[in-house]
């Protein structure tokens, strides 16, 4: 599923409870809780909400999850992300897959039963702590994550 991240375009590889999404989350100044989180700090809605221009990858396995911030990516880098896993689902005729995401994440897709796909997320943190979590999805049906591409690309454009 594609859901916007507060707002901002959203991709999310996986099921509810294991999964790795790329998200831009943008908040909104007039939202209430954010004009509270505001006032708490000290600053305008405005300043707190930022410009909502920055990437995070997300992830969740078993229950237990985690993020971290991507300075300086620009749309065009998960954009092409989701055009070259695209692509490789597309072509990939129940055979297994690599889409390499940069220095902070790489995706390995394998089948698991008929139309669908298991995926193992590597990441590495840009601020690398020396931890590189491993997450593998449950079985994500390819039509849905097509279309969740689609929609992701269509975000972008």
């Amino acid at each position: 599923m594609s859901p916007d991240a507060e707002g901002g375009p959203a991709l999310f590889i996986g099921t509810d409870t294991d999964y790795v999404a790329l998200v831009r989350p943008e908040l909104d100044p007039a939202d209430e809780g954010v004009r509270r989180a505001a006032e708490e700090a000290g600053v305008t809605p405005e300043e707190l909400a930022g410009s909502g221009d920055t990437w995070a990858v997300l992830f969740e396995q078993g229950g237990e999850g985690d993020g971290f911030e991507l300075p300086g990516v620009r749309d065009a880098e998960p954009a092409e992300f989701a055009r070259r896993l695209r692509e490789e689902l597309a072509a990939a005729a129940g055979e297994p897959f690599t889409v390499d995401g940069g220095a902070v994440l790489r995706l390995d897709g394998r089948p698991s039963g008929t139309g669908a796909y298991v995926f193992t997320a590597h990441l590495t943190p840009p601020d690398d702590t020396g931890t590189t979590p491993a997450v593998e999805t449950g079985p994500q049906p390819v039509a849905e994550l097509l279309a969740d591409l689609d929609t992701f690309l269509g975000s972008l454009a």
